[in-house]
């Protein structure tokens, strides 16, 4: 039944469906997992490297994080061309909007003026919907720190700690059950790191194949981090989700 109503993104089917979006999302859940956590004093993202070949040159800069202003920061899972598009324009937007009124733009008008930019994609003939979700994190003076998720519907929503990616559901389960409202930085990045070794394809959790930033507070300013792998690798091993390297020894 369905193939009757997919060869277009603006034709519903019987059921009120659009199957071009629902592929979109089915392409995002074999991506690797990115999980985000609203800690009271800053917000965790994490995110799995999906290392292809042992042969491939590990590439400097982040893949699975991305800075978008000062105060927001992102972690993408799904089609790395569609996210770089999506993400510029973000940028933009948010520098349009500082240029224009001289203050940072506020983290959900800034989520909501991108979903609207992806909805826009579900709509016209001639398109198809951006293959990718995310999980935006940030702080602005009117609701401090912020996680939103976004998928390719234009669909957005804020959460105290989502999953987004390949095994989500169970990661969900996970991060509902071990969550609490008054957590730490520490404490996310503690909750973070297990749940991504507990659902994560790779048998082992090691520092090459996820990536960790924080936005956070210092000195009166708003910080975004990407931790380095020498300091993944000493958390891993500091919560007993890794065993020490003995030839680093």
């Amino acid at each position: 039944m369905s193939r009757r109503y997919d060869s277009r993104t603006t034709i519903f089917s019987p059921e009120g469906r659009l199957y071009q979006v629902e592929y979109a999302m089915e392409a995002i859940g074999n991506a690797g997992s990115a999980i985000g956590i609203l800690a009271k004093d800053g917000v965790v993202l994490v995110g799995e490297k999906k290392v292809t070949s042992k042969l491939l040159q590990t590439s400097t800069s982040t893949e699975k994080m991305y800075k978008i202003d000062d105060h927001i920061a992102c972690a993408v899972a799904g089609m790395m061309s569609d996210a770089n598009i999506l993400i510029n324009t973000a940028r933009v937007q948010a520098q349009r909007y500082t240029f224009a009124y001289q203050e940072p733009m506020p983290v959900e008008q800034l989520v909501q003026s991108l979903c609207d930019t992806k909805q826009g994609y579900t709509q016209f003939g001639g398109l198809r919907p951006f293959g990718v979700s995310f999980l935006f994190a940030g702080w602005d003076k009117n609701y401090g720190f912020q996680l939103y998720m976004s998928d390719p519907s234009g669909n957005y929503s804020g959460w105290k700690a989502a999953a987004i990616g390949a095994n989500n559901q169970p990661a969900q389960s996970m991060l509902k059950q071990d969550y609490k409202d008054d957590m730490t930085r520490e404490e996310a990045v503690q909750l973070v790191l297990k749940v991504l070794s507990k659902t994560m394809d790779s048998t082992s959790l090691t520092s090459d194949k996820l990536e960790l930033a924080e936005v956070f507070h210092t000195n009166g300013k708003v910080k975004y981090q990407v931790h380095s792998l020498e300091s993944v690798n000493k958390l891993l091993i500091q919560y007993g989700l890794t065993q020490p390297d003995p030839e680093a020894a």
